[in-house]
């Protein structure tokens, strides 16, 4: 029999246009394995949405597998470690894997090379960090000319097809059951309203991306109005590898009107957040730019206001309807609008002043789309610490955006205190119309004003 060959899983759970799949089932009996690794990734091992998502996604594929006599092995542990010993229990000629950005992950790779033959692909976006460079050779760092030099080598290469049989090894490793993990919520079971909004794995992609094609076209107006439905909902699908970016560019290239060209700049977006990991790996935890930040941030743990101030923003206790609304959203569904996440993390680092690494931290463990690289880059853009983001003293005024972007609906959807308010009113209830609803931590004027005189001191 010939040797098998291991696919080693991660963020990358499908079978269609899987490079380490397609390479693997050419070559022999597959294995596929997927490894719990909670310690390397340190504070950023997968936070509490993110485990619901992964635990639903690797059933997912499992019974996909199932389709074809096979299965996947689960181990809990150091990566490299538990692939070196499943190569050597099943006698396995090659590991496959697509490759994997975060700092861990390369470690893992570098260290499971050393006693494996190990075959890497990418497969994860539409082009790997460093395809495009500078006139110099220099990796980007600013996004604009990033998009338009990856644009210029568009379109993707074409997705390759699922594999048509998926040979069995003569004997299975031993693996783990995937209820011992205890991925899902028990004590209390938080994911209702998650299980609710979500379907989960590779088919629920595929029909999420049908679903989009259909609306693409109005996404430069609908993508910013929080009460309409008017962003793909792909993120956490991208995120764990159920649909690859090339697969959603091949389908809805192509699309007439601005929506699909302002779609497209979204996916270059992940693109742009990998590349900036690849070159600052520990850009989730370090600000780029420097400044004093003892004297820009209040630190939750310097006191027992500022960390009252932090719990009322991340329950949506805040008194701005818009930011609360978000808020709430993301407790209940694992995910938030996109307009809206700009404001509410805008709100936490600018309103609050409170650091913005205590918001990275709090998205992480609640998004299922959570991403190392997409969630450390979004929140450094809006504190204007990123090495490409937006200026400090341009601070979002969240009434302002409530009103602009028309969010009555939403708020009602996710502030049910305030349901009965009128349209002119909700964005910023009177008293009258407020009842149970929180008066507002901090007058947007006052806040500003305290902001800009902690940018100027943290610049002196």
């Amino acid at each position: 029999m010939t040797a098998p060959q291991i696919v080693w899983l991660r963020r990358d759970l499908r079978l269609a246009d899987q490079p380490a799949f397609h390479a693997a089932a050419q070559e022999g009996p597959v294995i596929a394995v997927y490894v719990l690794d909670d310690e390397a990734p340190g504070e950023h091992a997968i936070g509490g949405a993110g485990r619901w998502w992964l635990h639903h996604s690797l059933e997912s594929l499992a019974r996909d597998l199932g389709k074809h006599g096979s299965r996947i092995v689960l181990r809990k542990g150091d990566a490299a470690t538990e692939l070196a010993n499943i190569a050597r229990e099943s006698g396995a000629a090659r590991v496959h894997a697509i490759r994997h950005y975060e700092p861990w992950w390369r470690d893992a790779e570098d260290a499971l090379a050393k006693t494996v033959d190990l075959a890497l692909y990418d497969g994860n976006f539409l082009l790997p960090p460093g395809a495009v460079t500078t006139a110099s050779g220099e990796p980007y760092k600013i996004y604009t000319p990033f998009a338009k030099a990856v644009l210029d080598e568009m379109p993707p290469r074409e997705p390759l097809p699922a594999p048509s049989t998926i040979h069995r090894p003569d004997s299975w490793p031993q693996g783990d059951a995937l209820d011992d993990w205890k991925l899902l919520p028990v004590r209390p079971d938080w994911s209702g309203g998650i299980a609710d909004f979500w379907d989960v794995g590779e088919a629920a992609a595929r029909r999420r991306l049908e679903e989009w094609s259909d609306r693409v076209a109005d996404y430069e107006t609908s993508r910013n109005l929080p009460s309409v439905v008017g962003s793909s909902r792909l993120s956490p699908h991208l995120h764990w590898g159920e649909i690859s970016p090339a697969q959603v560019w091949h389908r809805l290239h192509g699309r007439r009107g601005q929506g699909w060209a302002t779609f497209a700049k979204e996916l270059i977006w992940r693109d742009y957040a990998q590349n900036v990991i690849a070159q600052f790996p520990g850009y989730p935890r370090e600000s780029y730019r420097k400044y004093d930040e003892r004297k820009l941030w209040r630190h939750p743990a310097a006191g027992r206001l500022i960390a009252r101030d932090l719990r009322r923003w991340q329950r949506g206790l805040t008194g701005y309807p818009i930011v609360d609304a978000g808020m709430r959203q993301l407790w209940q569904t694992g995910w938030m609008h996109n307009r809206v996440r700009m404001i509410a993390a805008s709100f936490l680092v600018k309103h609050l002043l409170i650091d913005w690494r205590e918001g990275e931290r709090w998205f992480w463990d609640c998004l299922v789309d959570a991403d190392y690289a997409n969630n450390g880059v979004n929140w450094q853009w809006v504190s204007g610490t990123g090495v490409d983001s937006n200026m400090f003293p341009r601070i979002m005024a969240p009434l302002r955006q409530s009103e602009k972007f028309d969010a009555a609906g939403y708020i009602r959807a996710f502030v049910p205190e305030l349901a009965g308010c009128r349209d002119a009113a909700i964005h910023d209830p009177p008293d009258e119309e407020r009842g149970a609803y929180p008066t507002k931590m901090i007058g947007h004027k006052e806040a500003r004003e305290r902001a800009l005189e902690a940018y100027r001191n943290s610049k002196g």
